[in-house]
C-alpha cells in the first residue's frame, strides 16, 4: 500500500512516515498543498494523509479539488483545530476520517487500516491461497502453518500479490503501491524481490504459487494442475478491535 503524506511540521512528518514504514506501507511525504495535488496527480495512492493547517493552499481546500476532480481516493485528515465547526467542515468536503492532533500512533493506525477496508474493493484481514495464509493485520504469513520470515518489504510484496489473487499484475503497478517516490524503474529490484519470495514462500514446500507471466507481470495463485482439496482463495474481513494493534513492529503508545 502507498500513501501519501501531506505534514508540514518535519518532526511529526518523521515520526509518521517512520510508523507508517514500519508497518509495510510506501510512504510519500510533501509539506503543501500544491505538492500534494501535483503528487496525486502523477502517482497512484491508496490513501492521504493530509494535515489541515499546510502551506499555500490547506487541507480543506486540497481535499475539496481532489473530490472535485473525481478522485475517490481515502482521506484521513489531521488538524490542532479540534472545534467541531471544522470537522464537520472537513467532512463534509469529502474527508473520510478526522484525527485532532495530538493523537496516539496506534489510533491513526488503526483508522487508517479501517479506510484501506471500506469500499467495493474491500481489504481483507486474513487472506488464504491454497495452503499460504496471510494474516494482514498481523502482518505475517504462514504457509503449510509454518510461519515464514519476511522483511517488511518481502512481506509488503506478498499481499498486494495476495490482495490481487489470480490477476497478472506488471512491474509498473507494483512499483506504484509497494515502493515510493524514490523507486528507480530502470532497476531490477522488483525481480530480486520476486526471486527473494519464490525462495521462501515456493520452494520449500514443492508447489510454487507465484508464476511469472512473460511480458506481462506476475500472478499469485493455485495452477489449475496443481490443485487439491486445499485451491482455494478465500478473504475473511474481521472488524472486530485487535487489541494487540495487530501485531505491529511500531510501539503505538506515543502521542504525535
Amino acid at each position: 500500500m502507498r500513501i501519501l503524506l501531506v505534514e508540514d511540521d518535519p518532526g511529526v512528518a518523521r515520526f509518521v512516515a517512520r510508523a507508517l514504514r514500519e508497518q509495510a506501507y510506501a510512504v510519500d511525504v510533501v509539506a503543501d498543498g500544491e505538492d500534494a495535488l501535483y503528487k496525486v496527480a502523477i502517482s497512484t495512492y491508496d490513501a492521504v494523509v493530509l494535515d489541515v493547517m499546510i502551506p499555500g493552499r490547506n487541507g480543506f481546500e486540497v481535499c475539496r479539488e481532489l473530490r472535485d476532480s473525481g478522485m475517490r481516493i481515502p482521506v484521513l485528515m489531521l488538524t490542532a483545530r479540534d472545534a467541531v465547526e471544522d470537522r464537520i467542515n472537513g467532512l463534509d468536503i469529502g474527508a473520510d476520517d478526522y484525527l485532532t492532533k495530538p493523537f496516539e500512533v496506534g489510533e491513526l493506525l488503526a483508522r487508517l487500516r479501517a479506510l484501506l477496508r471500506r469500499g467495493a474493493d474491500l481489504r481483507a484481514n486474513a487472506i488464504k491461497i491454497g495452503d499460504l495464509e496471510i494474516d494482514t493485520r498481523g502482518q505475517h504469513a504462514k504457509r503449510a502453518s509454518q510461519l515464514l520470515d519476511l522483511t517488511t518489504k518481502e512481506y509488503s510484496l506478498l499481499e498486494y500479490l495476495a490482495h490481487n489473487a489470480g490477476r497478472v499484475v506488471g512491474r509498473e503497478e507494483i512499483a506504484e503501491h509497494v515502493w515510493d517516490q524514490n523507486f528507480d524503474p530502470f532497476s531490477n529490484l522488483i525481480e530480486v524481490y520476486i526471486n527473494r519470495l519464490r525462495g521462501k514462500v515456493d520452494e520449500p514446500f514443492g508447489v510454487p504459487l507465484i508464476h511469472t507471466r512473460r511480458g506481462a507481470g506476475y500472478v499469485l495463485q493455485v495452477m489449475p494442475e496443481e490443485a487439491d482439496t486445499s485451491n482455494t482463495v478465500s478473504m475473511k474481513s474481521d472488524n472486530t478491535p485487535n487489541n494487540d494493534g495487530g501485531g505491529q513492529r511500531h510501539k503505538e503508545g506515543k502521542n504525535v
